[in-house]
């Protein structure tokens, strides 16, 4: 008859003894006999059909929900706290916070006005979309005028591109270069005109 340690803690009985030591057994991982599910009968019953499936599924839902159930009281009773602080503030406070809440607004207008410009411009200049997205970018109204400007300047048909008159003409040499005289002289041969 072999002997198998018994765990101080747990008092459950080894089920091996390895090169390490004992195997112990993990605890839940099969039912003791004895032990209670969840649903208080003893053992685990495996789930046969849908239906018990839904149901566990369905209690497991509920307990969930209730364990937040107090974060929706927490919530309605930080709005009545933020109500409180409203009502208790001085009339300063509420004229401070009114013209910050101004002043947000009116630093809003300029974009908002560059937005329905740059529309303005698109169909007035007849730019394509892929021009308007990249060259037409400004917040500003008088940066996006600028920026319209440029690019209906660069591409307006009375404008031609750089152009170089006499690009690859070789120029005629001229008979009365002193330059070319002295170098015929100094090399005793006369240069081919």
């Amino acid at each position: 008859m072999t002997y198998l340690p018994v765990h101080p803690r747990t008092g459950l009985t080894a089920l091996g003894i390895g090169k390490r030591g004992p195997i112990w057994p993990v605890r839940g991982a099969a039912p003791e006999e004895g032990e209670v599910n969840p649903d208080g009968a003893k053992g685990f019953a495996p789930i046969t059909s849908q239906e018990d499936l839904n149901r566990i599924i369905t209690e497991r839902v509920s307990r969930e929900r209730a364990k937040y159930s107090d974060y929706a009281d927490l919530k309605a009773k930080a709005g009545r706290l933020d109500e409180i602080e409203q009502a208790n503030k001085s009339e300063a406070e509420k004229a401070t916070e009114r013209v910050a809440k101004a002043e947000a607004e009116v630093a809003k207008v300029p974009a908002l006005v560059a937005e329905q410009l740059r529309g303005h411009l698109v169909k007035l200049h007849k730019i394509n979309d892929e021009d308007a997205a990249l060259f037409l970018t400004a917040a500003d109204p008088e940066l996006l005028l600028k920026q319209a400007d440029r690019l209906v300047e660069r591409g307006s048909p009375g404008r031609r591109p750089n152009h170089v008159p006499r690009e690859g003409a070789n120029p005629s040499p001229s008979g009365s270069d002193d330059l070319r005289s002295f170098t015929s002289d100094l090399f005793g041969r006369a240069l081919k005109e």
